[in-house]
């Protein structure tokens, strides 16, 4: 039926009435796309010979249609036919007589396009190249058919270049051959075929044909023309293969810039080639072109502000503010030549900088000596698109440098680096702002634009560099908002320019423009286009703030701000027909407004409050009116909520059941601070409402959710005015919900903290008795029959609860539980060990809370004897002079108990550390003898805690210890020198110590000891390189040039430390150097988050991270990290050497577990396979990615694999 059909389609397309034929080519068109489309051999070949005919139709409609088809027919018919009709459109598009040239080339594009079968592009293939070849090479055939050809050779090179290997060589011959020719089109053309085959050439031939290019740039008396093309012919083919032309840089860079430099005046657009290839190998081959850098450095600076037909020594005008009337005349003549292309070699070379100083961030402070006053002198640029680059690169030197000294505050940039980034940038910002607001006078929207985005990112990266030049910009920022001309784009820039400035400075910097700025922002309140809108009312919002910082203190008088500000933002809140956008910013900035100003609003209230309320009804902006209640409730004025109050708290109550979990949370903390401020207007009875919805948020499912539960349950029961009801409703709903949660092992942090004041508030609360609450927590820590055990995390809840619970019940309450405590601890039945450790933990908890004693390291079981080590400890705490020369003496007579006696001394010297308590001077002398003696321990777990020891002292006496600790650096035992680098990484923390200052100089002595000879003190100076890199790189950052090379040797598998157990059946192999491997890798991935200058990523990535990849599984993990952060902050460098990573990422993610194996590895395997997914996905993000032809084909071998693409889109959408 399917062929009648057919055969009475066909015989109408060869009509003779146009009408028909277009009908009828439709008409098969539909037929072709049915997926149940069959043809028998007959009527494939009658099919494909039409369409061909249809092709060259007279009617353009038709043909058109006749192109359609063949993308469906390709996949419809035999491969045989497929390459018949390539060959037949190859030959008509390469005869000079056919006048159907083009569409015969957008033809054999589509069916390029839809071949998907290597065996079908391999049968084409061996059809197309020979002809191709042939068309572009041989004599007297036109332009435009080479052209053609070109465009189709490239199409195909392109898609399948890897399939004809074996005539890559005949292939390159001709297109060099082309490189020559006299037309410009045919040339452009030929280098962009030659760039579509570089990426699939092997390294041989890839060299052959870079020599070939490069020796034509040597030779003397070649057409300047020809040697353009040559310049643009290495661009490309650096573009196209990445790293792979590292090892050419040498021959052709010196030959580029050579030619940069003595190139004829007017030949400008030889210089931008120049400056474009060069750009193009400081992102693709980052670590061959170091050596260069400088050389490109003063040539892009040089030829930056290139401009031989212009001398601006007219334009150098002293005084900004002469400036301002001259300006209109100014444009008018200003000098304009449509010859002139000098502007191409100043875009090239700015594009070349900002090249520069993205792929080099170790250069960043000469970068700032050397390019910056450059850059900011060429915001004069005459040519618009060119400023606009000069704007971004310098747009690009201020994210590099907010990208390198991210985590330094300003106080440590004062002491530490004079010479640092910042403070480099900081000198510069006078300079900045002058140009800057020279250029927002332009008339230019684009050019006041751009000088808006370079004040952004300058604010973002240096928060308070602006104070003193404010007044300056604000006619810029006035005349944005204000001017006729200005489109919304400039309004929105300039807008968040002024959010980012009034959040970074402090108020008072302000208060002298507050009149310029308002008015000029109010009236963007009222623009048409949402965007504006939006972005003036969160200006809004930084207004307030700026206007009334603190409620006490009247500096400035704001009174004359608040009605209009409160005005403009009503009209809009009330308004119903916008976008969501401006309806959520509205009820935030007039949240902000009413807590602000409210004691000047009263009048105003009544009207606007039941906004809100009515806002908060509304599914879309519930949550925003949610949180603009809880800014109103905390606000200092107290203001008069009660014509809306029973209204919200009813709403909110609802909230908390809501399966919106945001929702929820800010319902839980804006009820919290009304019941706070107005809880004696809020009856008992919606308190227990309150109380029920509450309860069934208690859950260790969610913990932060359970936190804000649990406070606002204590503020409920903290009111005074809370009857005996409220005790009772807590006691039935929450009290069951909160002795589950505690024996959960996920219980921690805030959520811990909230349960502990539950239950000190509970005890204080009506008719809660203490002792039930007691007994309800002690028996919460009995074993069930159901359930077995409890967790090991949750006793130590319970005594924690337990000790908050005593110390709420009062002194009495308190001495009577701890002899019940101490009762069970004597009992010697061993029935009860489970009793006797929660007892212990209780006992150490109230201790460290109160004074007492206790002795029990004698038990069978592990749990008592640690509980028991902990108790001690925190019972020292609580009467150090009683209780420390007692655990010290025990340390050294009692070998046994040694690491339990040692873990009571840890606990001790913590909570000192912590607090910032003093010891006496003849204690730290015992402790530091006594611990000194145990640094070569032969138990790892001693020596552990001896350097968690030392470490916490040399938190309080940095002075005593850390010249002891040097010392023993050099000592001959390995075990010694281990320990103290590891005390050094317990005494660097986070916040600001006094032995900063102290360790400073002495840092290289401990690190430099990654060079020891044996492997555990290598990674105790790897662990501490680690620490120092996370907590205080500025302490490092000096000697990283040093320690980089060592710690990178660290990663490599080194063959002597692997060894081979004999286990008698079978030989077992076991790798010293495993773990060493490990820190070394998770050391890198923290160095690259705060010292991303120092670290090299290009001499780094290649052959050390490679080899990570390779490496075992506990290596491979920290080594996908790493490689997905790399490619968020280098591109350039992972890009580079991209080829080369496919490999072990391939076969990691094809790996396949043995049939045997247990199902801990299959589940390790997996995660290692989503790990490496999550690596690639990171990689896939990086744009330019698609030069490399490996990684392309590892793309689509994963969107093949259905479990592969499953996980992988799973992970990307994460």
């Amino acid at each position: 039926m399917a062929n009648l059909q057919l055969t009475g389609i066909l015989e109408k397309m060869t009509g003779k009435d146009k009408d028909y034929r277009y009908m009828a080519t439709s008409d098969l068109l539909n037929e072709l796309n049915k997926d149940g489309f069959k043809t028998d051999a007959d009527m494939e070949i009658k099919l494909t010979n039409i369409i061909l005919q249809q092709l060259d139709d007279v009617a353009g409609d038709v043909s058109g249609l006749a192109v359609k088809c063949l993308a469906p027919l390709v996949k419809k018919v035999t491969d045989a036919r497929v390459a018949e009709m390539t060959t037949k459109l190859c030959t008509k598009l390469l005869n000079p007589k056919d006048q159907h040239r083009d569409i015969a080339s957008i033809a054999l594009k589509t069916i390029i396009a839809e071949v998907a079968v290597p065996s079908l592009a391999q049968l084409i293939l061996n059809s197309l190249t020979p002809q191709l070849i042939s068309g572009i090479t041989s004599q007297g055939v036109t332009t435009e058919i080479k052209c053609e050809g070109l465009d189709i050779l490239c199409e195909v090179l392109h898609k399948f270049g890897s399939l004809i290997a074996a005539g890559h060589e005949t292939l390159l011959a001709a297109l060099l051959s082309q490189l020559n020719s006299v037309q410009a089109s045919v040339r452009k053309k030929t280098v962009s075929c030659v760039a579509a085959l570089a990426s699939s050439l092997s390294d041989d031939l890839l060299a052959k044909a870079t020599v070939e290019v490069v020796q034509k740039l040597r030779s003397k008396g070649v057409k300047p023309e020809i040697t353009r093309t040559n310049i643009q012919m290495i661009g490309s083919l650096s573009r196209a293969v990445g790293y792979r032309f590292g090892p050419h840089l040498g021959d052709t860079v010196p030959v580029l810039i050579n030619y940069c430099t003595s190139a004829s005046e007017n030949d400008e657009e030889l210089r931008e080639y120049s400056l474009q290839a060069l750009e193009s190998f400081l992102l693709r081959c980052p670590r061959d072109i170091s050596s260069y850098c400088d050389a490109i450095l003063r040539l892009a600076l040089e030829y930056l502000s290139y401009d031989p037909n212009f001398t601006d020594n007219m334009e150098e005008d002293t005084d900004d503010d002469t400036h301002e009337e001259e300006e209109d005349d100014e444009s008018a003549n200003e000098y304009t030549d449509d010859e002139d292309v000098s502007w191409k070699v100043r875009r090239a070379a700015a594009k070349c900088l900002a090249a520069l100083i993205v792929s080099r961030p170790e250069l960043l402070s000469k970068l700032y000596l050397e390019a910056c006053p450059k850059i900011i002198d060429r915001f004069k640029e005459r040519e618009e698109n060119v400023k606009m680059d000069v704007f971004n690169t310098f747009i690009e030197l201020l994210r590099q440098t907010g990208n390198v000294t991210k985590g330094q505050t300003d106080m440590d940039e004062s002491r530490l680096f004079l010479g640092s980034a910042r403070w480099l940038l900081k000198q510069e910002v006078p300079k900045i702002v002058k140009s800057i607001n020279r250029q927002l006078r332009e008339k230019s929207i684009k050019t006041k634009v751009g000088a808006f985005s370079v004040l952004k990112e300058l604010v973002v990266v240096l928060p308070d560099c602006l104070a003193e030049h404010i007044g300056s910009l604000i006619p810029g920022i006035e005349k944005a908002l204000n001017d006729k001309s200005s489109t919304s784009n400039l309004k929105i820039e300039a807008l968040v320019f002024t959010r980012l400035v009034l959040a970074s400075h402090s108020p008072p910097v302000f208060h002298p423009y507050i009149k310029a700025l308002s008015s000029p922002v109010l009236s963007a309140v009222g623009e048409r286009y949402y965007k504006v809108t939006a972005e003036a009312l969160r200006v809004c919002g930084e207004l307030v703030r700026v206007l009334r910082p603190n409620i006490q203190d009247y500096g400035f008088d704001f009174q004359p701000y608040v009605h209009p500000i409160y005005k403009a933002i009503m009209s809009r809140l009330t308004n119903q027909d916008q976008d969501q956008e401006v309806k959520e910013c509205a009820i935030s900035c007039m949240g902000l407004v009413i807590s602000t100003f409210g004691d000047s609003l009263r009048a105003e209230l009544p009207a606007c409050l039941p906004v809100l309320v009515d806002r908060m009804g509304n599914e879309i902006t519930r949550l925003t009116a949610v949180k603009a209640f809880a800014v109103i409730a905390t606000s200092p004025l107290r203001i008069d909520l009660a014509c809306v109050l029973e209204h919200v708290i009813g709403e909110l109550t609802a909230f908390l059941r809501k399966a919106n979990r945001a929702l929820r949370q800010a319902t839980l903390g804006t009820l919290n601070s009304l019941v706070s401020a107005y809880g004696d207007l809020i009856g008992s009875s919606a308190y227990e409402v309150i109380i029920v919805e509450l309860s069934t948020l208690i859950s260790d499912s969610d913990l932060h959710m359970t936190a804000l539960a649990l406070e606002l349950c204590c503020t409920l029961m903290a009111d005074s005015r809370s009857s005996q009801s409220i005790g009772l409703a807590v006691r039935n709903k929450v009290l069951p919900q909160a002795l589950t949660l505690i024996k959960s092992s996920l219980l921690q942090g805030q959520a811990l903290l909230a349960l502990q004041n539950f239950f000190a508030a509970l005890v204080s609360s009506a008719n809660t008795s203490f002792d039930t609450l007691l007994d309800s927590l002690l028996s919460s820590a009995k074993p069930t029959p159901q359930s077995g055990g409890i967790a090991k995390q949750a006793l130590y809840s319970i005594a924690q609860c337990v000790a908050v619970l005593c110390l709420a019940a009062g002194d009495q309450k308190c001495s009577s539980t701890v002899r019940m405590l101490t009762e069970i601890l004597k009992d010697d039945s061993s029935s009860n060990s489970a009793k006797k450790h929660v007892a212990l933990l209780c006992l150490g908890e109230i201790g460290r809370r109160k004074d007492l004693i206790i002795e029990s390291f004698q038990s069978p079981f592990e749990e008592i004897k640690s509980a028991a080590s902990y108790a001690l400890g925190n019972i020292a705490v609580g009467n150090l002079s009683k209780y420390l020369p007692f655990i010290l003496d025990q340390i050294d007579n009692q070998q046994k108990k040694q690491y339990l006696l040692l873990h009571s001394l840890k606990e001790v010297i913590v909570r000192q550390s912590v607090d910032k308590a003093e010891f006496q001077d003849s204690s730290v002398e015992k402790i530091l003898k006594l611990l000194f003696n145990h640094c070569e321990s032969d138990e790892e777990g001693v020596r552990n805690v001896v350097a968690e020891c030392l470490g916490k002292i040399a938190l309080i006496e940095p002075a005593k210890l850390i010249p002891a600790l040097k010392v023993r650096t050099t000592s001959p035992a390995a075990f010694t020198r281990a320990t103290v680098v590891i005390a050094v990484k317990y005494s660097i923390v986070e916040r600001a110590e006094k032995i900063d200052e102290i360790i400073f100089p002495e840092i290289s002595s401990f690190l430099m000891l990654i060079k020891d000879n044996d492997r555990h003190v290598r990674r105790a100076a790897v662990l501490a390189l680690s620490t120092f890199a996370h907590n205080k790189p500025n302490l490092i950052k000096g000697i990283l040039p040093e320690l980089l090379p060592l710690l990178y040797d660290q990663t490599v598998v080194k063959k002597e430390l692997i060894r081979t157990v004999d286990l008698g059946p079978f030989k077992h192999i076991v790798d010293d150097g495993l773990e060493l491997r490990k820190a070394a890798f998770e050391c890198v991935d923290t160095l690259l988050d705060s010292c991303l200058d120092q670290v090299n990523p290009s001499s780094f990535i290649v052959p050390y991270l490679k080899s990570g990849l390779e490496d075992h599984y506990d290596v491979k993990m920290p080594c996908h990290l790493i490689l997905s952060k790399l490619a968020d902050k280098c591109p350039s460098a992972v890009l580079a050497v991209l080829d080369s990573l496919v490999d072990p990422l391939q076969k990691t993610i094809n790996f396949k577990p043995k049939q045997d194996a247990v199902k801990q590895e299959v589940d390790r395997n997996e995660d290692m396979i989503r790990s490496a997914l999550r690596a690639i996905a990171a990689l896939n993000r990086i744009s330019g990615g698609d030069c490399s032809l490996r990684f392309k084909n590892l793309m689509s071998e994963i969107g093949k694999s259905p479990t592969l693409s499953d996980k992988y889109y799973s992970i990307r959408n994460e």
